[in-house]
């Protein structure tokens, strides 16, 4: 008899097919070459009036601005970038990439965290927003290159930067290319050796970097290419911050390999007005983006319908309007979003299932994934042909997972093997050594796989919670309990000890939805013991979901939000992790 295939098996049959890259010049060259006089960036102008960059524009600025940098003397050099995203900062990405070697920079950082990281680095030159360039160089004496070159992607006019601007660095490269400086088209880039330098989140101290090859990222694109077509019509909506491998890989170099678009938001704020000028149809986002559009979606809907379709207690009542009355609804939502979105890529943290079942009903597509900054970054993914609401998806096409040592759950460490693996950590052979064993990448996430190859993150291997008698409790499983209740914004599970007890005891840090619990109380702004009272009894709930030794033994309301990463991870670490 057949042995039947199981899902991922299947998948791998039915790949899109593409053509191969290895390099980002030869990537830029190509679409350059197939898409010429398309839309490669749609743009807003100082006005607020869209323009137009075209491929054929974009890969000339692109080796104007490389020729510039080459004239500068910085072939083979590290060349950083800060800043918020904007095509300046793409450009400068790919032309820093192709002459030598680019290090993207959080623009949230300290400006010690990013002297440091430039320092580390030894970059010779740094491009950027005047506004972190400012920052950084009224503490300049701390830079090991205290003659950094800096180059301006705003006008220097007024400024104390001793610096230039990009768009004059563009020209004097175009000047030079036309006097016969082919030097930019002449260089070979090896895909095998570091050409990006990633530091990961963390504290100065406990930041890495992550060394990536240009084949690492080009098999990520490849391979993403393969599950989730990507048409030439596709405009992808940048909003998360580009310096973030998720995003600069997905969301900027995946398009530019697809001959899709690109628009950039112009901040969280301006988000559903930026949608309806833009009128995108991709959009890269993390959880809490989606439940925020979510829990707008369905208060809109239930303020909006008749009050015989309407729910008092902010519950989607989508699934229980006719026919007739969901396919408006269904036009209404589309059109807030812009009109021409179809898909939803979500990826660094796992979503609640039922937000993407309600978005699918409404005619929009959910896919998340998973992936780490080590991985160039996806490792799993959901798929145009299958995809789980509650699954993280399955293998990318050339990378294989397994789990390391499992549980009587089938729980245990994610080990990745694929040519989207870093080639190490910066200046770190011990850490390399440790994260990568015969070939395989240590991910320091806890997962399962069921019998079909869809992979399932339960938490961390930092972050689980060992009791006295051995119990592994994994935080993020009680926080998805608690996040489940609309009274409840975040929360943090950490384990603690009391004095004179050497056992762990559960804590969860929570901090309300004040705009759901006002709702909740019928329109009355509740006392501080009002809301202590109702995230107990939330608690209580979650802990009668829940076996003896995972139980919620003490809780906090905090009075404001936890501090979080560039992609909205709350940090577990800092201030956070303090409790007063």
């Amino acid at each position: 008899m057949k042995k039947e295939l199981t899902i991922a098996e299947k998948l791998a049959k039915k790949y899109h097919k593409c053509e191969e890259v290895t390099n980002f010049k030869d990537m830029l060259y190509r679409s350059c070459d197939i898409y010429s006089s398309r839309t490669a960036f749609k743009l807003k102008d100082k006005n607020g009036n869209i323009y137009y960059i075209t491929y054929r524009n974009f890969k000339n600025d692109v080796v104007n601005l490389g020729t510039y940098l080459i004239a500068q003397g910085f072939l083979g050099k590290r060349i950083s970038i800060i800043g918020k995203n904007s095509y300046h900062w793409a450009v400068s990405y790919m032309a820093a990439s192709i002459v030598g070697i680019v290090v993207p920079l959080d623009k949230e950082l300290h400006s010690d965290d990013v002297i440091n990281f430039l320092n580390i680095s030894e970059s010779v030159c740094i491009l950027g927003d005047l506004k972190n360039l400012t920052s950084l160089f009224e503490k300049g004496s701390s830079l090991v290159n205290s003659n950094i070159f800096t180059i301006s992607f705003d006008s220097l006019k007024d400024s104390s930067i001793n610096g230039y601007e990009i768009d004059d660095c563009i020209a004097k490269g175009k000047e030079l290319f036309i006097q016969g400086n082919t030097k930019f088209d002449e260089i070979t880039v090896n895909p095998d050796e570091m050409r990006i330098l990633l530091f990961t989140s963390g504290t100065t101290g406990s930041a890495k970097g992550v060394c990536l090859s240009q084949r690492n990222i080009c098999s990520n694109i490849l391979s993403i290419y393969g599950i989730v077509k990507v048409k030439r019509s596709d405009l992808f909506f940048s909003i998360l911050p580009l310096h973030h491998t998720y995003e600069c890989t997905i969301g900027f170099l995946l398009p530019i390999y697809s001959g899709a678009s690109i628009c950039y938001c112009e901040g969280l704020r301006h988000i559903v007005k930026n949608m309806q000028e833009f009128h995108p149809s991709v959009i890269l986002c993390v959880p809490l983006l989606l439940e925020n559009m979510h829990k707008n979606i369905i208060k809109n809907m239930n303020q909006t319908l008749p009050k015989k379709y309407a729910k008092d207690s902010g519950e989607n009542p989508y699934s229980n309007l006719p026919f007739f009355v969901k396919q408006v609804v269904k036009r209404k939502v589309k059109n807030t979003l812009g009109g021409r979105l179809r898909v939803f890529i979500v990826g660094a943290a796992s979503v609640n299932p039922i937000i993407l079942n309600d978005f699918e009903k409404m005619g929009l597509l959910t896919l998340q994934g998973y992936g780490l900054t080590e991985c160039s970054p996806l490792v799993a993914g959901n798929t145009d042909f299958f995809h789980k609401d509650d699954s993280c998806g399955l293998p990318i096409p050339n990378v294989v997972y397994k789990i390391d040592n499992p549980n009587a759950q089938g729980e245990g460490e994610i080990l990745v093997k694929g040519p989207n693996v870093m080639l190490g950590y910066y200046n770190m052979p011990e850490e390399t050594a440790k994260a990568i064993q015969n070939g395989w990448f240590h991910t320091g996430d806890i997962g399962k796989i069921d019998e079909n190859g869809y992979l399932y993150i339960t938490g961390r291997c930092k972050s689980v919670i060992i009791t006295k008698n051995g119990k592994n409790i994994y935080p993020e499983e009680v926080e998805s309990y608690l996040n489940d209740s609309p009274l409840i914004s975040e929360s943090l599970v950490l384990g603690i000890q009391k004095e004179n007890d050497d056992d762990i005891y559960i804590n969860a840090q929570i901090f309300p939805n004040i705009e759901a619990i006002t709702e909740y109380l019928k329109g009355t702004v509740p006392t501080k013991e009002e809301i202590k009272k109702i995230m107990s009894d939330i608690v209580s709930s979650v802990n009668g979901k829940l076996p003896n030794y995972k139980h919620i033994k003490g809780f906090i309301v905090r009075d404001k939000e936890f501090e979080k990463t560039t992609t909205q991870k709350i940090k577990r670490y800092g201030n956070n992790t303090k409790i007063d």
